[in-house]
């Protein structure tokens, strides 16, 4: 029985700890050294070939990326249920894709929904739902004092590769994962539909240039399956590096090889460009994968991956636009000292010159128009001598905008769920006209927990999962929308009154009346006044938010309020409607005052009750703009904004035919709807009701709880008495939120497009 027990008790050792050396450390002993090689995914030239019934065919990677975030939960705690992969992967493919593209290692959840899904799809004779897997770099290894060689650095990236082989085989537990990969134990043998990598990040240009400055004497490498031209940069020989490892590892492990990219962007293109794009732009890196050779052990292949959108940077619109200045006009602008620093920076730079592939004809379109991002992508693809696959592109139908696109008008948000649909067909047509070899829309759904450049000054940056912030563009790329309720949203301002009842009533004034509510993502309005002309009448709603500001009078309509007022909405007509803030409360001038207005707002602060209500706006570029040089004042400049405050008419419900995402108010009879998102009334984090406290006196952004929103009513033909505000009581919602899926009408856009490409 001792014996027994014994045996037991070893044998349970034993099994602990090679499920610990295998299943976590991913200990293994080769006992097929000398066995063949396989891969299904192969490249030639500048195509990707995929293997069916023995032959390789050419194959267009044409997907979507895909992240992790539902609304009330942060990407990394990886909440998406098997339920809702597998609803989202039928209707990936039913979009027209034929791949995913994920950033990381995720949770088990997925590997398992995939694994499910496609089991299922070969059962049924069906074409599979493929996956390019992505290798993550860690935000505090890229953005801290390290270069790429620096063991806390090189070691994890080369540690996650591993991880991830180990998982798309089904041979790796995870557990107490941090940062940005999921956990579990991964069991399920995915790799049958993995395409290929995609290691690494969208590369800092500092992180490469340190790394460059920094090492030197290692800007060569060569192993069994990668190695460095001559030309070969520090930063460059690291990437071959870690590919070839991650080449052997699955090649001696598993016997089977995939597809292998190292991520790229405009930020660290190959190219080297003039001086007016790298005053813009400070583009003065260059990362080149045609660098990093393969050797005839990798059967495999290379290609290059490459983030590109329309807007941004839009290196050919700014050499386009400075060809008009003379060298001395720049002078100007910068200094000498600044000029020759930077044909100094540029001539150390062993790039290709973007000019020898780029030409007038490049830059219009087959319809005649100037296109600048087809032009880009043609000389991504004259130069590569490999397949160029466009891994992330697209644009966001959030109401914020970030960045203009002035030839296309594909802007970074702004953009309705039409213009989206339109804007993603028009990228595409131009990848596929430009010979690249596949593309992956950014992304398939909304991601509530995001934030922008323009914006994030703005909002408590700790409870972004928990409110839909319709200002912040970057929340809304995906082609399916989280929007708030559980079913539907409370309110759709489309004309009907039929969710208004006499209980939202907030405010009466003699013949008019305002009613409120509120969801996660929107304060919604309803103003009633009898024989109400939308097209002479103007209406009038003060709100009043900060108890510790405000102005009782609006001297820009000569009209005052019983209370002082920090808002103050505007309704005149279809066109001419805004809402306007009171000029001590406005964020732009306390944030970015000196870009501007030219004045430091902290020296001589707007007086807190002052009765100037301005208009709102967005930052859209803090750089000197070459385009403004004919101003005589040229060194003043204000950087470029957007009229955020400015009310789109439409109607906002997704059923109607006339469906516009984008709009804020409606008229109808004797009365007219509104919705304003909470960040453009200055809500730091509506689930907790905080509101920006005063910024002269915090010296910049604090947070200020509040339960009360003030609201008031009157006409243009009324408004010569002071304005009576009614109190509106606000509860915030905490990390409870609701929530409905919603197909996004570009969705179906894209869908019937790929259907008419694909006959």
């Amino acid at each position: 029985m001792k014996k027994y027990l014994a045996t037991v008790c070893i044998l349970l050792v034993l099994a602990f700890l090679w499920n610990i050396l295998y299943f976590q450390l991913g200990v293994f002993v080769d006992l097929r050294p000398n066995a063949p090689v396989s891969a299904f995914m192969k490249t030639k030239d500048k195509k990707i070939y995929i293997e069916k019934d023995g032959n390789y065919e050419p194959f267009e990677l044409r997907g979507v990326d895909m992240g992790v975030g539902v609304p009330g939960k942060w990407a990394t705690e990886f909440s998406v249920d098997e339920e809702t992969y597998l609803r989202w992967f039928k209707q990936i493919q039913e979009l027209g894709a034929n791949s995913i593209r994920v950033y990381t290692i995720l949770n088990d959840t997925f590997y398992n929904s995939f694994y499910e899904y496609n089991s299922q799809r070969v059962k049924d004779n069906l074409e599979p739902l493929y996956l390019l897997q992505g290798v993550w770099v860690s935000d505090y290894a890229l953005f801290s004092h390290m270069d790429a060689f620096d063991s806390d650095f090189l070691k994890p990236f080369i540690t996650d590769c591993h991880t991830m082989v180990d998982v798309i085989h089904g041979k790796r537990s995870l557990t107490l994962s941090t940062g940005n990969k999921g956990s579990g134990n991964y069991r399920k043998n995915v790799s049958p539909w993995v395409i290929g990598y995609i290691l690494g990040v969208e590369w800092e240009d500092y992180t490469v240039t340190y790394t460059n400055e920094t090492d030197t004497e290692k800007s060569s490498y060569k192993g069994k399956y990668m190695y460095t031209t001559d030309e070969a940069t520090p930063f460059e020989a690291f990437l071959a590096e870690v590919g070839d490892d991650i080449i052997r590892y699955e090649s001696t492990r598993y016997k089977q090889q995939r597809l292998v990219a190292f991520a790229n962007w405009p930020t660290t293109d190959p190219f080297v460009y003039p001086e007016s794009v790298v005053i813009e732009r400070n583009k003065l890196t260059c990362l080149d994968m045609e660098h990093i050779k393969t050797t005839q052990d990798f059967i495999s292949g290379m290609f290059v991956s490459y983030h590109v959108y329309p807007y941004y940077p839009d290196y050919l619109e700014i050499m386009r636009s400075s060809k008009k200045y003379s060298e001395e006009e720049m002078k100007e602008l910068i200094s000498d000292v600044r000029w020759e620093t930077i044909k100094y920076r540029i001539s150390k730079l062993k790039g290709p010159k973007i000019e020898d592939y780029i030409d007038e004809k490049a830059l219009i379109d087959s319809d005649g128009k100037y296109n600048t991002y087809l032009a880009y992508l043609k000389a991504l693809t004259s130069y590569h001598t490999m397949p160029v696959v466009i891994s992330e592109y697209g644009v966001t139908t959030g109401r914020g905008i970030a960045q203009i696109d002035k030839n296309t008008n594909r802007n970074q948000g702004n953009m309705s769920e039409t213009q989206q649909g339109r804007a993603i067909i028009d990228c595409y047509k131009d990848i596929v006209n430009a010979g690249c070899a596949g593309s992956y829309i950014f992304t398939w759904q909304d991601e509530w927990f995001k934030r922008t450049w323009n914006t994030m000054h703005a909002v408590d940056l700790n409870k972004t999962p928990y409110w839909s912030d319709y200002q912040t563009n970057e929340q809304y790329f995906g082609l399916l929308s989280f929007d708030p309720g559980e079913n539907e949203s409370i309110c759709y301002v489309d004309g009907k009154t039929d969710e208004w009842s006499e209980e939202d009533i907030v405010a009466s004034n003699g013949d008019a009346s305002l009613s409120m509510k509120y969801d996660e993502k929107f304060v919604y309005f309803l103003a009633k006044k009898k024989d109400f002309n939308p097209d002479k009448d103007t209406l009038y709603i003060p709100l009043d938010i900060n108890p510790k500001i405000g102005s009782t009078y609006a001297k820009n309509y000569n009209i005052s309020f019983d209370r002082e007022a920090d808002f103050l909405l505007f309704i005149h007509g279809k066109s001419d409607s805004r809402l306007l803030v009171q000029e001590r409360y406005e964020c732009l001038n306390a944030i970015y005052g000196e870009f501007y207005y030219g004045s430091l707002p902290y020296i001589s602060p707007p007086d807190a009750n002052s009765p100037n209500f301005v208009k709102i706006y967005l930052p859209l570029n803090l750089n000197e703009n070459l385009l403004d040089l004919t101003n005589e004042n040229a060194i003043n400049i204000p950087s470029e904004k957007f009229e955020t405050g400015l009310l789109t008419y439409g109607n906002a419900n997704p059923n109607a035919p006339d469906f516009n995402s984008l709009a804020d108010f409606i008229f109808s009879d004797d009365c007219v709807e509104i919705k304003i998102p909470w960040q453009l009334l200055n809500f730091s984090n509506p689930s907790e009701m905080t509101i920006h406290d005063d910024y002269y006196e915090c010296y910049g952004i604090e947070n200020l709880k509040t339960d009360k929103l003030y609201a008031g009513i009157a006409s243009s033909g009324d408004a010569d008495f002071r304005i009576p505000t009614y109190p509106l009581n606000l509860k915030g919602w905490g990390q409870k939120v609701s929530y409905h899926e919603r197909l996004k009408k570009s969705y179906y856009m894209v869908k019937d497009y790929w259907a008419s490409a694909d006959k």
